[in-house]
């Protein structure tokens, strides 16, 4: 099944939620969304993150990937075969190739085929009109020195190093750059092929580590030795990836709840074997906890894997980076405080299995969805492993690392992601949205019902995002969703508490937002009641509460992400 919505489907989503949200939007506000900034970007950044009509007229079906790896002079070379179907009719397509990647030929049906680049944008003339539902093909033949990765996985490209041993230690991590600074294809998220093969030719001694099943292994005249892989699945493509080096590997079974198996694969370095057969115990637990509230592995074919990286991690389909060294926490360190025992890359990474790489953004400005989903479901585990309270004690541990200085979301159709806080924010707002909901029996069902099966395999953008919670809970949350998300600043819960007689006061109280219309609960605990919700808009409101004095009364800050603001 193709990871997109029909088109009808699409538009008409579309035109409902501008509808709902356009007096949300377009107002005048102290926080700044970025729908309202007026940003430039170059035209470099149009090309790649725009769909141009040269790019929605085909739609990616397969992809077979043939690359060789030089070690010597950090150079590759290969092909790219690029399957398609036609959309609309054209006679220019548009696929991506960064320009200090050389292009040498590219090819449809054996014939040689014309094309111009435009930054890193190749525009593909086709010898003739394509016609609408027609199935096609192009070979691009390329070679090159692929962008070196200078702080992996943070900025992007391929990662050349030495293991202990002195043999050769090569990976790739792309996200955010693209894949189109290593191999040619259509480098748009919302463009999914429906399986892909990958193939990597390396130097004799060497193991090449990708995505899905390794098919088979072939030994070459020249020495070196190709691998074969096979995707079984969708993939995005700055998940496809290549890990070379001198691995050995061991396995393990992962027994679902319904009793089918799941192969798990670990390919470390030799030193590391007995360290890695000790800390990925981890694995199995925490694949129950995340088949529990998210649903079965979703990339059951392909099977699970974990790969040692000479960097910390990468969600790779399939083939998850982990260069954590095998230490608790983040490279070592406990941000939460708590003193828990658990890898957080393995958590973290093996949860974008879930979330990016079986729920999909199709415009990287929605890249919010991959991590503040991803980042929400460690607490999940946390929750699962060490119980309710402390899960609420780590996910608010995260507040300290939140700069609310940018909008999650990014600027569309330009390749521009939102701003950090995606990770920690996104996580807290999540919990928020459980605490409104207030039934985690309809929450957990909303959350696994989600990606388990309204998003599985889906490519889908904040709007999608946002009208699933409305209707599922029978809320109207788009507000919520709009300042969480698209403005700087969290609501801030103002009162005011006023002494009426002996165990009664007077409380005032509204939210303060960019956006309005407002209205969510207060969690508030007085004298009577440890948990109560209070209702509230941005419309100042005054009841009587008991008190038998105002230090009983406190605002919970712990279930909510919010500033609280007590006025004199």
């Amino acid at each position: 099944m193709k990871k997109r919505f029909c088109r009808r489907e699409e538009k008409l989503l579309q035109v409902l939620f501008f509808i709902l949200s356009f007096a949300l939007i377009y107002q005048d506000a102290s926080g700044q969304s970025l729908i309202e900034e007026k940003k430039e970007f170059p035209r470099a950044d149009s090309l790649r993150g725009s769909l141009r009509p040269e790019r929605t007229c085909y739609d990616v079906t397969f992809y077979d990937l043939k690359v060789k790896i030089d070690t010597a002079n950090q150079s590759i070379s290969g092909t790219s075969r690029i399957v398609f179907k036609t959309v609309e009719e054209f006679k220019t397509m548009q696929i991506d190739l960064f320009e200090n990647m050389n292009i040498v030929s590219i090819k449809s049906n054996g014939a040689e085929l014309k094309y111009r680049r435009e930054y890193n944008a190749v525009f593909v003339e086709m010898n003739s009109e394509m016609k609408r539902g027609s199935a096609g093909e192009i070979v691009v033949r390329f070679k090159g020195k692929p962008t070196i990765a200078k702080r992996a996985p943070w900025d992007g490209g391929f990662t050349w190093e030495y293991d202990n041993n002195g043999q050769s230690w090569i990976a790739v991590s792309c996200e955010g750059m693209g894949a189109s600074c290593w191999w040619p294809c259509k480098d748009y998220l919302g463009d999914e092929p429906d399986s892909m093969s990958i193939w990597c030719n390396v130097p004799q001694g060497l193991r090449c580590i990708s995505n899905g099943k390794e098919i088979e292994q072939q030994q070459e005249k020249d020495t070196t030795t190709s691998f074969h892989w096979f995707v079984h699945y969708p993939i995005n493509n700055y998940n496809v990836t290549l890990y070379v080096g001198d691995y050995v590997s061991f396995g393990d079974e992962y027994i679902s709840r319904d009793g089918s198996k799941l192969g798990l694969d670990y390919y470390v370095m030799s030193y590391n074997l007995d360290k890695a057969k000790a800390q990925f115990l981890q694995v199995k637990p925490m694949l129950a906890c995340y088949e529990k509230y998210l649903g079965k592995y979703p990339f059951w074919e392909d099977g699970y894997a974990l790969v040692e990286a000479p960097y910390l991690g990468m969600e790779h389909q399939g083939a998850i980076a982990y260069g954590n060294k095998y230490l608790t926490g983040y490279a070592g360190k406990d941000y939460s405080k708590l003193g828990l025992d658990f890898d957080y890359i393995i958590i973290h990474e093996s949860g974008h299995e879930w979330w990016g790489n079986s729920v999909s953004c199709k415009d990287i400005a929605d890249m919010w969805i991959h991590e503040s989903f991803c980042t929400y479901t460690e607490s999940i585990y946390v929750e699962a492993m060490f119980g309710h309270d402390t899960a609420m004690l780590y996910i608010n541990a995260k507040k300290k690392q939140v700069g609310n200085k940018e909008s999650i979301v990014g600027v569309y159709g330009v390749n521009e992601e939102g701003n950090g806080d995606m990770y920690n924010k996104g996580a807290l707002f999540l919990n928020t949205l459980r605490t409104i909901v207030n039934d985690d029996t309809k929450w957990w069902s909303i959350f696994k019902g989600m990606c388990d099966t309204t998003f599985k395999m889906k490519n889908i953008s904040y709007e999608n995002v946002a009208m699933y919670f409305c209707k599922k809970t029978g809320m109207d949350l788009l507000p919520l969703f709009q300042q969480y998300l698209k403005f700087t600043k969290i609501p801030v819960f103002e009162y005011k508490l006023k002494k009426i007689k002996k165990g009664e006061f007077e409380l005032s109280y509204h939210w303060v937002t960019d956006v309005k219309k407002f209205k969510i609960p207060a969690v508030i605990t007085t004298t009577e009641n440890p948990r109560m919700f209070l209702k509230a808009t941005n419309e100042l409101q005054v009841t009587n509460i008991k008190l038998k004095k105002e230090a009983d009364f406190k605002v919970n800050d712990t279930l909510l992400y919010v500033d609280i603001k007590k006025l004199k």
